[in-house]
This record gives C-alpha cells, sequence and structure tokens, in this order.
C-alpha cells in the first residue's frame, strides 16, 4: 500500500477550512442544525470540495477528533521539552481540564458523533494514554514522581472529570481531582523545597 500523497498547498487550505469551520459548528452545538452541505458554504468552498475531503458527516468528525487528539499529544510534547517533569505533568494535566472547559460544547458533539466509532475513539485515547506515560515515566526517572502508580489511573481520572462536565460546580471540581491525583502522585519522601506546589500549577 503507497502512502496518501501530500495535499497541494490550495487543496490543504480548504481541508483546514473545513476542518476549523466544523470545530466552530461542534463547539457552538450547532451541528445537528445544518445540513451537510452547508458546511461548504460557511467554509468558503465549494460542495464537490467537501465531499472530496469529507465525503459524510462521520468522516469530518473524525477528522476534528483527531485534530483534538493531535493538539493535546503535541501540547504534552512542548511541555516535556521545555519544563522540569514534575511541572510538565501538572501543566499538562490542568492543561486538559482547561481545554475541556473552554470545548465543552466540541467534546460534547463529538461524543454524540463518535458513540459507534469506538475503533476511532480507542486510537485515540491510546495516543493520549501514551502521552501521559511519557511525562509520568520521566517524572518518574527525575524522582519526582511515585513509581507504582501507572498513566491508566491517571487516564481514568480525566475521563471521569470529562464525564462530569455537566456538574454545576464543575471548574472547581475538576481542578481538585488535579491536585488530588498529582499529591497523590508525588513521592512520599519528596517536600516542598524539593518540588513545586502542583496547587499554584
Amino acid at each position: 500500500m503507497t502512502a496518501d500523497k501530500p495535499l497541494r498547498a490550495d487543496a490543504q487550505r480548504k481541508r483546514e477550512a473545513l476542518l476549523a469551520t466544523a470545530r466552530e459548528v461542534f463547539d457552538a452545538g450547532d451541528f445537528f442544525d445544518l445540513r451537510f452541505d452547508d458546511f461548504a458554504h460557511l467554509a468558503g468552498v465549494g460542495t464537490g470540495t467537501l465531499y472530496r475531503h469529507f465525503p459524510t458527516r462521520e468522516a469530518l468528525a473524525e477528522a476534528v477528533y483527531h485534530g483534538e487528539v493531535a493538539t493535546l499529544c503535541d501540547l504534552a510534547r512542548r511541555l516535556q521539552a521545555t519544563l522540569p517533569a514534575a511541572e510538565a505533568l501538572a501543566a499538562f494535566l490542568r492543561g486538559m481540564v482547561d481545554h475541556i472547559h473552554a470545548h465543552k460544547g466540541l467534546a460534547r458533539t463529538l461524543a454524540m458523533l463518535m458513540a459507534d466509532r469506538s475503533g476511532v475513539l480507542a486510537e485515540g485515547g491510546r495516543a493520549l494514554e501514551q502521552a501521559v506515560t511519557d511525562l509520568v515515566a520521566t517524572a518518574v526517572q527525575e524522582g519526582a514522581v511515585r513509581d507504582d502508580v501507572g498513566a491508566g489511573t491517571v487516564m481514568m481520572a480525566l475521563h471521569g472529570i470529562g464525564a462530569a462536565h455537566d456538574r454545576p460546580d464543575w471548574r472547581a471540581e475538576a481542578d481538585g481531582v488535579i491536585t488530588l491525583v498529582l499529591d497523590g502522585l508525588r513521592r512520599p519522601s519528596s517536600t516542598a523545597a524539593e518540588h513545586p506546589d502542583w496547587r499554584s500549577r
């Protein structure tokens, strides 16, 4: 099987315009109020371009989902490259909460559209878990966090936070859960002088 050919610059711009438009519509919760062809008009492209890149609503939703996962994985890599391990882990987990909070509508729409695409969701989940695994492993190597709690436990906490996003005090409670997770990961022998206070991150 040959690899997909890279898109021409103009085709890439049109594809990105469609994805940006879809992301805005998903975030606003207006997806089901639009005909699929309306995405082409909103993005300023022809319907042929829409169907060439995304032949179905589901294909468009899948591409948006992959983009969200890639954005979060890129964030993890940037933090890992620029911050001490403990700070990078804390910043990423808090960044996840920020992202969920800023894009509640997007998460809700994607959850509905991707309900029957368990394989795609599983693939995205594995990519995010690998990002968390790398952050945790580096923090363990630097002696900042305990070595008997895996990334899967952290991911369970993140899934729980995301699933509870309709709670009235969600943001404050989500921040509290992240603090509990980070406190639980801290090595018992660690002191405030040795590692930064998670609460301020």
